[in-house]
């Protein structure tokens, strides 16, 4: 039965003893995984930016367990308006104890950002391309008389490639200002 492939992932604690750049990796390769992923972890952010539902143990019923959907805040939010959660929910936290590695998160890009940085312009220049392939396609005087059915599949072909492109140079111009702001940081 272990030969066989499946669909599902257990891991322990796999943050422990990982650098950013590795956590970072671990995060990307994750967040793609298409199967069920049984995830645990005292790392509470990671639990945030990687989980769709959090299972914990009910105590309002004995030995029953209880599902949240969304990352482990929403399980927060969600249990202080659950009756009997209240006070656990209410339990302040210190404000300015922050975990170590968001800390660190927050002073340089991480692996797929840098990424992103290093091959979005050239999907941009590509996507460019296309844009004014098919904008000449579309200025051709008899290309909606010959075929209308593939002058409009073109329009919309179109369309969504415009979309894509602003969604990429936005993408763009956000990690620049990032990066250029945590630059300008480190000085």
């Amino acid at each position: 039965a272990l030969a066989k492939p499946s669909n599902l992932l257990a891991l322990d604690e796999p943050t422990n003893d990982l650098d950013l750049e590795t956590l970072d990796l671990l995060e990307e390769l994750l967040a793609a995984y298409q199967g069920t992923l049984l995830l645990i972890s005292h790392d509470r952010s990671f639990l945030d930016r990687i989980v769709t539902s959090v299972i914990t143990t009910d105590p309002d019923r004995a030995g029953g367990w209880r599902t949240y959907d969304g990352g482990y805040d929403d399980m927060v939010r969600q249990r202080g308006s659950a009756p009997g959660m209240r006070a656990a929910a209410k339990a302040p936290k210190p404000a300015a104890k922050r975990d170590s590695a968001k800390l660190q998160a927050q002073t340089k890009l991480s692996y797929k950002e840098k990424y992103a940085l290093e091959t979005l312009p050239a999907k941009i220049s590509a996507l460019e391309a296309k844009v004014k392939a098919l904008n000449a396609k579309l200025n051709d005087a008899g290309f909606y008389d010959r075929d209308p059915q593939a002058f409009n599949q073109t329009a919309n072909e179109l369309e969504r490639t415009e979309t894509a492109l602003s969604a990429a140079e936005e993408e763009w111009l956000a990690l620049e200002i990032k990066r250029e702001h945590l630059s300008q940081e480190e000085r």
